[in-house]
């Protein structure tokens, strides 16, 4: 079978299959179609290594409330009209998981149907068509954001529903960008002198380790300030080096976890910050710090003091609650418990019994 980017597969599978289905077995039906339910292929990422598992001919079918009758109607109507192959792929799944893999024999086809405010609330844990709340934005992953504001609408005939709520998810307001960078320098500043002090006592591969944390936080760091949902892991490295100033970055960031002595790391991790923090005053967001490299306090290792990065975000905050939060920013920047992650009404519970204020109790 040749390969097809999963994006383009889903847009075939849906106007030369799906929909021809839909207006011969219920004419007149208004719906939306698309995938943005998870997948490499949402990111434009999938290659012939992702086809092993959750990938082939599938799509996901949403309608109005008032439609929301029909579905079993329409499922059964897939069940029995759809063919068993498209493109030379077969349409059932079987095994484990959300599909599995593609398999002739398979008992499951690869095409959901749900009602489309419900199936928001169930992947994000609200429905953005009512609007997206400071709260909504900071329960979110940005795993999550990049998957439904990445993917593809095939059809919109639900008057741009869906089309208006991805549009509505396109990015943080101003003020919630401005919290979230101020979280991840803050993240920066609570360690970015400690690799230098485990290489003082030592502790090569601690100073490694913490370093490496450092790198991924510069990485999220650097997507973000891109306006670009980081993703998770496997990705992240991916998306980072394609950003349109990141050769310098990516540079910087191999030397500091390469092979070198510490001096090469911290030259590489100085390289980094100085670099993401200029690009911080140039989004325009607060009051330009033009941070540059000192000494942590007398001792011998530099640091950029992100503190200071922070704090003019944080100062540049035109929401009095929101700058009066604890910096703790979007949920995944303090969790990465896929378990929490990947499942909306976790993570908006976890996020919703942290101390909203920055000097609360907990």
């Amino acid at each position: 079978m040749t390969f097809v980017a999963g994006l383009t597969l889903g847009r075939r599978f849906h106007d030369e299959v799906l929909a021809p289905i839909l207006r011969r077995r219920l004419p007149g039906l208004s719906y939306a179609a698309g995938l943005l339910d998870g997948g490499s292929e949402l990111l434009g990422l999938d290659t012939t290594r992702s086809t092993d598992h959750d990938w082939g001919p599938r799509g996901q079918l949403f309608v109005a409330a008032s439609d929301a009758a029909r579905i079993p109607h329409l499922r059964a109507a897939l069940d029995v009209d759809l063919p068993a192959e498209f493109l030379g792929w077969p349409t059932r799944f079987s095994g484990q998981g959300r599909l599995g893999a593609a398999d002739p024999a398979g008992s499951r086809h690869g095409v959901t149907i749900d009602e489309l405010g419900g199936w928001w609330r169930d992947r994000l844990g609200f429905d953005p068509a009512a609007g997206v709340s400071t709260a909504d934005w900071l329960a979110t992953p940005t795993q999550r954001l990049a998957e439904v504001t990445g993917g593809g609408v095939f059809h919109d005939g639900l008057d741009g529903a869906l089309t208006g709520a991805r549009a509505a998810l396109a990015w943080y307001p101003d003020d919630v960008w401005r919290h979230v960078l101020a979280a991840a320098w803050t993240r920066v500043a609570q360690a970015e002198h400690l690799p230098g002090r485990c290489a003082e006592t030592g502790d090569d591969l601690g100073s490694r380790v913490v370093t490496a944390g450092l790198a991924r936080d510069l990485m999220r760091l650097g997507l973000l300030l891109h306006r670009r949902w980081p993703p998770y892991d496997k990705w992240l490295g991916t998306l980072f080096a394609r950003l349109p100033d990141a050769a310098p970055l990516v540079a910087a960031l191999a030397d500091a976890l390469g092979p070198g002595d510490w001096r090469r790391r911290e030259d590489g991790l100085v390289r980094a910050l100085e670099a993401l923090a200029a690009r911080t005053d140039d989004t325009g967001l607060a009051a330009p710090v033009r941070a540059r490299p000192r000494p942590f306090h007398g001792r011998p290792f530099l640091v950029l003091d992100a503190g200071r990065v922070a704090a003019a975000l944080r100062a540049a905050i035109t929401d009095p609650a929101l700058r009066a939060r604890a910096p703790l920013g979007a949920v995944d920047q303090y969790v990465d418990s896929v378990d929490v992650l990947t499942h909306a009404h976790r993570a908006r519970r976890l996020a919703a019994a942290l101390p909203v204020a920055a000097h609360g109790a907990g």
